[in-house]
């Protein structure tokens, strides 16, 4: 455990020291978390219908998705593809440690670093503005427990994503077709209450809602403490199966792969 832990330290300080984009990117947040609160607003405002989240539910749900938006895996990694590109991915192959945690370890720290440069300026706008009500210890626990499950979640899918590179020449297409999905199907466009009724059972089976949609809801008090075992079940449940996925397509891309140069 120690060379992951020693990569996942490392990582984690050097991303803690890009402050300057941090900044960029809180505002870039804030801004869409005004749009996103004004456009939820105004529908709330006009539905005739009973609807399966309330307003103030629904505010916080928005500034949790801004808030905690970098830990959603919307693109693989660009330092590994790059190294499957050129070659250098044979450097990492050598190197003494199981590749794939060695990965895993440095996708952890790649989504949490910037989540949290990010996260405690918006937060605390959020909960002195109003918009953001923050629940008993209880449920604050509980969330807590479902972003830790949110964080193994999008690791895996990140570094899942990446090990796709190996069967592509550019990886930009599949990134933006997979972030497209995750972006929709994880909640954080919309939440997925709101969706149709008959895509109800099919969100719900798939993985997506263990980034977002399940622990800002039961955050906003739109789904009871008393679920957690089985909603924390299905996001470990998805990352088991991810994982093993993921790495047996390691090893079949390590025993195919070709490395051409001088």
């Amino acid at each position: 455990m120690r060379p992951y832990a020693a990569i996942l330290s490392a990582r984690f300080r050097m991303l803690l020291q890009y402050r300057a984009a941090a900044a960029a990117g809180l505002s870039t947040q804030f801004f869409w978390g005004l749009i996103r609160m004004m456009i939820f607003q105004a529908f709330y405002e006009n539905a005739t219908g009973e609807l399966p989240m309330s307003g103030s539910q629904v505010t916080s749900y928005v500034w949790l998705g801004q808030a905690f938006l970098m830990l959603i895996p919307f693109r693989a990694d660009r330092e590994l593809i790059q190294m499957i590109r050129t070659g250098n991915v044979a450097y990492e192959m050598l190197r003494p440690v199981d590749l794939y945690w060695f990965w895993y370890a440095r996708a952890i720290a790649d989504r949490v670093a910037p989540t949290l440069l990010r996260s405690v300026p918006l937060l605390i706008v959020a909960t002195l503005a109003g918009w953001i009500h923050w629940p008993a210890p209880p449920t604050l626990a509980a969330f807590a427990t479902l972003m830790a499950g949110a964080v193994l979640l999008g690791a895996a899918i990140w570094v899942l994503m990446s090990i796709t590179m190996f069967w592509t020449i550019a990886g930009d297409g599949l990134s933006g077709l997979l972030a497209g999905a995750m972006f929709l199907l994880s909640g954080m466009i919309v939440p997925l209450p709101l969706f149709p009724d008959w895509a109800q059972p099919v969100l719900n089976a798939l993985p997506f809602r263990g980034l977002c949609d399940v622990p800002y809801r039961l955050f906003a008090g739109n789904i009871p403490l008393a679920d957690l075992a089985g909603l924390l079940a299905h996001q470990l449940a998805w990352v088991t199966a991810l994982v093993l996925f993921s790495r047996w397509l390691l090893s079949h891309a390590a025993r195919r792969l070709v490395v051409q140069g001088g």
